[in-house]
Formats: structure tokens, C-alpha cells, sequence
């Protein structure tokens, strides 16, 4: 628990995003797009696991979220508007200053916290770590603390590239090659096929209960697919 699961490099490009992470056709708009893709997702598994009324608009009302990798708060702020209790860490602390200033421009009230996610003393009912784990010095040693900080009956939601031809193709190739995604932003040898990432969450004590794909096309655009060979999101509870 000791290892640092921040990698420098890491945290120094992502923190150079921070001036217009909230600029939809900016640096970032990639993850503008994928946004409603994730909370699509994360809705779904909310309901499902902890029985809620999909027409609530308040259903984390009570409930507390963690959210591991937060950025400027693309995912903090709506999981705050559902009702949460969000906290939320990054690396970078210039994102952490963008997500301040404009959660405080929005009216909401989020716990962010720059630095280790292991410095997280509590346990909550939803933790997210969307786009992280390929970007951490030790993936099996980040889902080691990811999991400590899930409650008993908590759920867990993380996303990650799949480790394909595709999403190497369409992730950085064409993305970063045409600029779409800041050049940098990803490295193939660091992606995760879901296979292993389950296996990974077995030997921490979890169950994956749903594995979705995101997947691309012109007609559609970024969409919930049962395609898992681009990007892929998994929920779990513990055993």
C-alpha cells in the first residue's frame, strides 16, 4: 500500500489538459462524447444493483460515491446531481483546481482531493475509476486500494481500452494521430483485455456482475454495444 500508484508522467500531461477540460470541442472532447455513454451505464447498474426507481432523479440520494481519476469532475458533477456525497481524487493537481472552481461556478458541493486515492480513509457506496487503471504505475496494486475504499454492498464501475487491433487502430492511430486525442495520452502495452481485468477482480474478492462494450460507428457514434473490442466497462460487487 505503500507503492505510489501515480505515475509522474501521468499526471503532468493530463494536468496540461486542465485549461479547457470543460470545453466540449477542446482537448477533452473525446471524454465530452463518452460521457453520456458511461453515465448510461452507470445508471443501468445503479438501478439494478441496489433497486432503485429508474425514474428517480435524486437516486444516490443517501448514498455516498468515490470517483478515482476524476479529472476536472465530468463524472463527479452528474453523480453529485443524482444525490451523492462525491468525492473525488486525481493525480493532477491542476485538474483539481479546474474541478473546484467549476463545481463552485455549478452550485455543487464536491469533495475533491488531489494525490493518492490510498489516502482515502472511508468506504462508499459507488467508486468509479473510468479511463485510470491504464494509466497507473501498478494496475494490480491500484485495484487492490480501488477496492478497499467499496463498502460491503458497495458497486464498483471502471472502463479501460481493450487490448485489440481495433482500439489501437481507432485509440491511437487515427484519434491521437489526428489530434483528436491529445498525442500521448495512451500507450498499447499498458491496455487490458477484460478478460484479465476480471480475473484481476476475482483474486481481490469480486464478482463482475456486467461487462458492456463502447463501441463506434458513423451512424451512431460512441453507443453501449455488446462489442467489447474498442473500450469496455465492467460492474462488480464483492463476493
Amino acid at each position: 500500500m505503500a507503492k505510489t500508484s501515480i505515475l509522474a508522467s501521468e499526471a503532468q500531461h493530463f494536468g496540461s489538459l486542465a485549461g479547457d477540460w470543460w470545453d466540449p470541442k477542446g482537448a477533452s472532447a473525446m471524454l465530452h462524447k463518452l460521457n453520456p455513454v458511461r453515465l448510461g451505464f452507470i445508471r443501468e447498474q445503479l438501478d439494478r444493483h441496489f433497486g432503485l426507481d429508474e425514474c428517480d432523479l435524486k437516486p444516490l440520494a443517501g448514498k455516498s460515491a468515490l470517483d478515482i481519476g476524476c479529472g476536472a469532475g465530468l463524472l463527479a458533477e452528474p453523480l453529485a446531481r443524482m444525490g451523492a456525497k462525491v468525492t473525488a481524487v486525481d493525480a493532477a493537481p491542476e485538474l483539481i483546481d479546474a474541478a473546484k472552481a467549476h463545481a463552485g461556478a455549478q452550485g455543487l458541493d464536491i469533495d475533491y482531493r488531489a494525490g493518492e486515492v490510498a489516502a482515502v480513509e472511508a468506504q462508499y457506496d459507488l467508486v468509479t475509476a473510468l479511463e485510470v487503471i491504464e494509466h497507473v504505475a501498478d494496475p494490480h496494486d491500484f485495484l487492490k486500494v480501488v477496492v478497499s475504499k467499496l463498502a460491503d454492498d458497495g458497486l464498483l464501475i471502471l472502463s479501460t481500452p481493450n487490448k485489440t487491433p481495433l482500439s489501437k487502430l481507432l485509440t491511437i492511430t487515427l484519434a491521437e494521430g489526428t489530434g483528436r486525442i491529445p498525442r500521448g495520452t495512451h500507450d498499447y502495452d499498458q491496455f487490458i483485455p477484460p478478460e484479465q481485468l476480471e480475473e484481476m477482480l476475482a483474486a481481490e474478492g469480486m464478482e463482475p456482475i456486467e461487462t458492456r462494450g463502447i463501441a463506434f460507428s458513423p451512424t451512431k457514434g460512441l453507443h453501449l454495444s455488446e462489442d467489447l473490442r474498442l473500450n469496455y466497462l465492467i460492474a462488480a460487487r464483492r463476493v
